[in-house]
């Protein structure tokens, strides 16, 4: 799949060093209250995403830039347990480089787009921490509204809930 200037296409073993490179970047988890992600959680994230599609069809993508076909980020729609309900998640995470040139809110929108015509969702969920505004502009620039709040990280503020519907 593609837009503008992303290619998503689903990830590969080789995919991996690229992935943790990514995840264990303490840049790319400053909102994210479970820190930079270490080896052998960064395997089993690996592990569940490919698991994710073999069973649906579908989930997080390897995102790549078409203007030097190097991979940004990972990111996509998968199901994901918000309390105890299981939702349709948009999440993602790009590399630093690749902040700023609104390839998030471009992949967001493909996201969305694929959730709602290419597997024919009603709804698409996605969780953001409170003081993360880049990401909840992306969210919002896509068309996602605040829903609620999610208390999914003991002992810090509530994650913000948004959703699209089609």
């Amino acid at each position: 799949m593609e837009t503008e200037s992303l290619i998503l296409r689903r990830p590969e073993k080789d995919d991996f060093e690229r992935f943790f490179e990514i995840n264990k970047d303490p840049q790319t988890n400053l909102y994210n209250p479970s820190g930079p992600m270490n080896s052998a959680k960064a395997e089993n994230t690996f592990k569940r995403m490919l698991e994710h599609w073999d069973q649906y069809n579908f989930g997080g993508w390897t995102i790549i830039a078409k203007e030097n076909k190097s991979i940004i980020g990972f990111g996509g729609l998968s199901y994901k347990m918000y309390g105890e309900e299981e939702k349709l998640n948009l999440g993602y995470r790009l590399a630093v480089e690749a902040w700023g040139k609104g390839y998030a809110t471009e992949f967001t929108k493909k996201a969305i787009d694929f959730g709602f015509t290419g597997i024919g969702k009603e709804e698409i969920f996605g969780i953001v921490r409170p003081d993360n505004i880049a990401s909840i502009k992306v969210l919002e620039k896509a068309g996602m509204t605040q829903i609620g709040k999610l208390s999914d990280v003991p002992g810090q503020p509530e994650s913000l809930v948004y959703r699209i519907q089609k």
